[in-house]
């Protein structure tokens, strides 16, 4: 699997994680599937491509400053639950962005 691809899935568990246990919808509301949709579209785009860090990281925003304060908002609640629910993709993500550091 490519890299932007393991990082959709990512956003992906995060977005629908927060939608289910946060606002307590049985599948994504349309709120949350416009977050997914323009996520997945950004991704698409990105000018690193494979090279990509985390978006947390990145020296280009290319989110709208909403979409970015609403994905801020879906991942700082998601982040911390994502050990417990996926904790193979949290693990995966966060040593993306211990490498893009280093």
């Amino acid at each position: 699997m490519s890299r932007i691809e393991q990082e959709k899935q990512t956003v992906e568990q995060m977005i629908r994680l927060y939608c289910r246990k946060k606002e307590g919808n049985e599948t994504l509301c349309p709120q949350c599937r416009e977050v997914l949709e323009y996520a997945h579209a950004r991704l698409s785009r990105c000018p690193f491509g494979e090279k990509k860090g985390t978006c947390r990281l990145c020296t280009i925003h290319c989110y709208k400053p909403e979409m970015r304060e609403r994905m801020r908002e879906i991942m700082r609640w998601a982040g911390p639950r994502m050990l417990l629910y996926h904790p193979v993709a949290a693990i995966r993500h966060l040593w993306q962005e211990y490498i893009r550091k280093q």
